[in-house]
């Protein structure tokens, strides 16, 4: 049970590294950046960004680098719309 566990773990950690390496080839030093930020703050949405992005360029998608800025159009793109909240006092 316990080499399952280790071999899982092994896997993990393999596969986290080889993300990485391919999102440093495609982003930009400020969208690593402010991937970074995000995934500090909202782990889950940075992973969604993340796997976007590699999708993209796994299937050709991608032609150029992801900017800082195309990082911000997916953030906004994913971000909730606002709740309006009126208070009325009786």
């Amino acid at each position: 049970m316990s080499e399952s566990n280790q071999t899982r773990d092994v896997q993990g950690q393999e596969e986290k590294v080889a993300r990485e390496r391919i999102l440093k080839v495609i982003l930009t030093s400020d969208a690593r950046q402010r991937l970074t930020n995000v995934n500090i703050v909202k782990p889950d949405v940075a992973k969604r960004i993340e796997d976007t992005i590699i999708q993209l360029a796994s299937t050709g998608k991608l032609k150029q680098a992801v900017t800082d800025e195309e990082i911000k159009n997916y953030l906004n793109a994913m971000q909730e719309p606002k709740r309006e909240f009126k208070i009325r006092r009786i």
